[in-house]
């Protein structure tokens, strides 16, 4: 392992060229690369001091716009260990220890409860607003003893008793959760959200041979791989959690790798805009490490790196320094960039740093005065957020953090009272609000506006997407001779190769003409002529929504215009309306609202199963499953398992849009992973609850990602044979917010229309026979287009539906099963009615819908 942070040779450093051209640039403000700012950080002398004087030039400029300059900021907080176990080997680390340590030390594997409590709530008399709970990763995966207190204590993992810890310091003692749990998945991430309004994970560096290279200082350690960290940062900003980051400096990093590592960050912040916080750390070596023999990192080197920081992650950044790992060289730091202290404690020490004590408040009070600033306190979370408010604070811990909050400035409130308040759900989620009448009246008088008014902050930084979003657009090479797929394909579609079926996936002229006519063939031998449809009423029960899908124009935010939320009585209303007409189903989704309890879509169930006991209720997508397991803490077996107990009789396998995350992070900020959708998709086919499933094209996708998509959904077939039905979703590109900032293409195009479908019949088949189009996207013609192409199913009368004509669709939110009939004539094939699960239908209900078919549009709407 070298022992400089370049590990170069003496006398290696920058020309006296490259570092002046480089000052010069950060001078006058020029954006750095990578080079430059690595020769930045090897500043020393009058270049050093150069460097920060414009690096507090960039600082002061930013607290300006903040409304607080001159203001340097701290946390008074408490610090709790809430397990030193871990799965990790960092070999620089004194706060992991192991089971037998603890015993003999008369400590349990955990902390307990009353320990935590006891903790914050001397914290709480002192004034200390923030718990900082720190920990180490997943100790379960390592320790059996660690397993074995989780297990005796009724914990499903560690994640699971970090939130219900927090809610108990919500409840009992007032202070804010800052939670520290190491490397955490998206729905790690959902499940912790609702109780800590801001989390962290030191990136600490991107040079990956320090954690692949036998003895590196995070070789052997699972959780160290920068890969893997990047991807927390990027969740983070995906579930809009505001969230602390930063380097670990001298730790055997070159400075080309410490460089690429805050343009790392620099990256992530600026797609999200969720980094509240970058901390730089220098290396303090530590007894009884192996690193115990490294140098510390210089203060120079830390001088330099605070202002390289600052002047890639530019003046809005909020950049932090520890004073404790500082011999009171606070005014230094001060003049580097810095804006923050960090966590100070009055009752703990730094678990992490144990040997380095903090700096008393009123020192660092007088050191920042004498610095020419006024220390004020802030909350774990940054006043930045406090103000933003939703997305990045959920509703349950407004009233906690507004408790403790200056609501001009966002920072802490020098007098407020720390003490508990309830942890609860919002009250009255089911009042009815907005524009209820949406259903009906997209059709005549349309929408609004184009987009809703938060369309430059709630989707992420446009342009970084625009240049994420490049590489995958690109087309693939296509070297296979169509003719020869072609005759694989009518001979036995099973046996299709990638490369074969992507050929096929970009047919055109007679070639596309040639599939179209196999695909129809083995239709015909799969399910026969019949064309089905389903009498069934949409039902779209709120549109407010904070996910950020940016091919979605039917979220809202609840004080635009166009928002509404359904009572109960009104979601049971349309049901019963429904029925009286012939339905058999209702399709219900709606926006995450977050202001819905995770046990709302049980009530939506039963409103709906109560008010009408025959009908079958179709409902929640694999995101709103999601949702409602980590609002109400179960996990998705159990809260399926609950919605089945409550009425749910099957799902709709929407939120797939692509099943390639690739693409899935361009189209969307904050919904779930492929591997999250596919994980609730095969758990309630294990349940018995069956789903459709769905894929959206034709917007920053290509062929092969149809391909893998296909690939995906067979295999999840054949394991599991829970799909009903594959439902074709063309982009619908009018008001999407990934169109109107100019990423996505205009929507697919006939072509792909008709090779979609094509191929979904061959790629799927035998294992999901039922092939379904979309009248509602396509219109008439297109659809009878694709039961020409291999779908046997013209989907639902629908009777209302808002999601697609709010992005723009022009085909109207009602087809009369007269209409529906006419569509498979046009086709040249007969047609009847189907159940959910292409069942035949009750006479009654058959009766029931030709007495009532065409008059819907004067039957439904819904009166205050």
């Amino acid at each position: 392992m070298t022992t400089s942070a370049t590990g170069a040779t003496p006398g290696s450093g920058p020309t006296a060229n490259s570092m002046r051209r480089a000052l010069k640039r950060a001078r006058d403000g020029v954006a750095l690369d990578v080079t430059e700012a690595a020769v930045l950080l090897q500043a020393r002398g009058t270049d050093l001091d150069d460097l920060t004087a414009s690096a507090a030039r960039v600082r002061d400029a930013g607290l300006d716009a903040a409304g607080r300059p001159g203001v340097i900021t701290y946390s008074k907080s408490v610090f709790i260990p809430l397990t030193r176990l871990c799965r990790d080997k960092c070999h620089y680390c004194t706060f992991v220890t192991v089971p037998g340590k603890l015993r003999r030390a008369g400590h349990g594997m955990f902390m307990s409860p009353d320990e935590v409590l006891d903790i914050a709530r001397r914290g709480a008399e002192l004034g200390c607003k923030e718990a900082l709970i720190t920990l180490g990763d997943k100790p379960e995966d390592r320790w059996p003893e660690a397993r074995e207190w989780l297990d005796a204590h009724g914990y499903d993992d560690t994640i699971a008793y970090v939130r219900a810890i927090s809610i108990r310091i919500l409840e009992e003692t007032g202070l804010l959760p800052h939670l520290n749990p190491g490397v955490m998945s998206w729905t790690d991430f959902q499940r912790l959200k609702p109780v800590a309004p801001s989390m962290g994970m030191m990136l600490e560096t991107t040079a990956t041979r320090l954690w692949s290279e036998p003895g590196g200082p995070h070789h052997g350690s699972p959780d160290k791989e920068p890969a893997v960290r990047l991807r927390v940062l990027e969740d983070a900003g995906r579930s809009s959690v505001p969230f602390t980051s930063g380097l670990l400096i001298g730790i055997g990093e070159t400075y080309g790798e410490r460089a690429d590592s805050l343009f790392a960050l620099r990256r992530i912040s600026r797609a999200y805009h969720g980094i509240q916080e970058l901390i730089i750390q220098n290396f303090r070596a530590k007894p009884d490490t192996a690193m115990r023999g490294m140098p510390d990192a210089e203060l120079d080197e830390l001088i330099a790196t605070v202002a390289v920081a600052r002047h890639i992650m530019g003046p809005a950044a909020c950049l932090q320094a520890p004073p404790n790992l500082v011999d009171s060289e606070y005014g230094r730091l001060i003049g580097a960039g810095i804006d923050d202290w960090g966590g100070v404690s009055p009752l703990t020490i730094d678990h992490v740093n144990p040997e380095r004590p903090w700096p008393q408040i009123e020192l660092l009070r007088e050191q920042s005065s004498e610095a020419g600033f006024e220390l004020r306190e802030r909350l774990c979370v940054y006043p930045e957020f406090v103000q933003r408010g939703e997305p990045w604070l959920d509703p349950r811990l407004l009233p906690h953090v507004r408790a403790l909050a200056d609501p001009e400035t966002g920072l802490a409130l020098p007098d407020a009272v720390v003490e508990g308040h309830p942890w609860q759900e919002p009250e009255e989620a089911f009042t009815a609000s907005g524009r209820t009448d949406l259903h009906h009246t997209i059709d005549t008088e349309g929408r609004t506006g184009d987009r809703r008014d938060d369309f430059d902050a709630v989707y992420g930084d446009w342009e970084a997407l625009r240049e994420a979003a490049a590489p995958g657009m690109v087309p693939s090479r296509i070297d296979t001779d169509v003719r020869s797929a072609l005759a694989t394909a009518a001979d036995d579609p099973t046996k299709l190769t990638d490369d074969e079926a992507l050929a096929l996936l970009h047919a055109d002229g007679p070639a596309l003409d040639a599939l179209c006519r196999i695909a129809d063939d083995v239709r015909r031998a799969a399910v026969g002529d019949d064309v089905t449809y389903i009498v069934t009423r949409n039902i779209n029960f709120t549109n407010v929504c904070y996910t950020g899908c940016r091919f979605c124009a039917f979220a809202q935010r609840r004080t635009d215009a166009d928002a509404y939320t359904l009572s109960l009585d009104q979601v049971a209303d349309r049901a019963a309306q429904a029925w009286d007409v012939g339905a058999v189903e209702v399709c219900m989704q709606g926006g995450i609202h977050p202001d819905l309890p995770g046990t709302a879509y049980f009530d939506i169930a039963k409103a709906v199963k109560e008010r009408v006991p025959g009908m079958h209720v179709h409902a929640f997508s694999p995101m709103e499953v999601v949702n409602g397991a980590t609002r109400t803490g179960l996990s998705i077996r159990e809260w399926l398992t609950a919605a089945k107990e409550a009425g749910l009789d099957t799902i709709p396998g929407t939120a797939a849009e692509i099943l390639d995350d690739e693409v899935r992070w361009v189209l969307t900020k904050g919904k779930l992973p492929a591997a999250t959708w596919i994980e609730v998709v095969t758990t309630a086919h294990e349940l018995g609850i069956r789903s459709s499933s769905t894929m959206m094209y034709g917007h920053v996708d290509q062929p092969r990602h149809w391909l893998g998509h296909f690939r995906t959904l067979s295999r999840i077939q054949q394991q599991t044979g829970g799909f009903t039905e594959f439902v074709t979703l063309p982009f619908i590109h009018t008001n999407a917010p990934v169109y109107l900032a100019g990423i996505a293409r205009p929507g697919p195009t006939t072509r792909d229309n008709r090779a979609v479908m094509a191929m979904a019949r061959l790629l799927l088949h035998p294992h999901i026979p039922n092939i379904q189009t979309s009248w509602v996207k396509l219109g008439t013609e297109g659809a009878a287009e694709m039961l020409r192409s291999g779908a046997n199913d013209l989907g639902g009368t629908l009777m209302e539906e808002t999601i697609s004509r709010m992005a723009g669709s022009s085909y109207g939110s009602y087809k009369s099963v007269k209409d529906l009939i006419a569509v498979a004539e046009a086709a040249g094939r007969p047609a009847r009615s189907r159940t959910t699960t292409y069942g035949e239908v009750p006479e009654e209900r058959q009766r029931t819908a030709a007495a009532s078919d065409g008059h819907l549009p004067e039957l439904l709407p819904v009166l205050e």
